[in-house]
């Protein structure tokens, strides 16, 4: 077996985006809590009763909506866009259903460079 560096390997990071607008709107509940430093995402299920526990779910990272767009990129893609520009192949591809957030972690929000 040999061994890989931890650059080496795939990460899984998510980033939770805030509420929208439309959601706050119409009175949603948050239904999924952050852990940053455990690296944990749990959900909740609105629609049951509240004695049922979150569903849990490690990552290699984890981060909140309060999160900043240079914070994340600072750990985790300058070390991947570092190596691509040494001449290493890397990808960042970002996965969810329509809606989750995947635009708003690759773009953060316009007008606002921080978020």
């Amino acid at each position: 077996m040999s061994k890989v560096k931890s650059s080496e390997t795939v990460r899984v990071v998510v980033r939770c985006r805030p509420m929208n607008e439309k959601e706050v709107a119409a009175g949603f509940a948050r239904v999924v809590n952050v852990d940053v430093k455990l690296g944990q995402i749990s959900v909740k299920n609105p629609k049951v009763a509240s004695a049922e526990l979150p569903k849990s779910f490690t990552f290699d990272a984890v981060y909140d909506s309060n999160s900043k767009q240079l914070e994340l990129y600072d750990e985790t893609f300058r070390p991947l866009v570092d190596s691509v520009l040494q001449g290493f192949n890397g990808t960042i591809f970002a996965y969810g259903q329509t809606g989750t957030g995947k635009t708003y972690t690759m773009e953060g929000v316009r007008n606002d460079p921080d978020r």
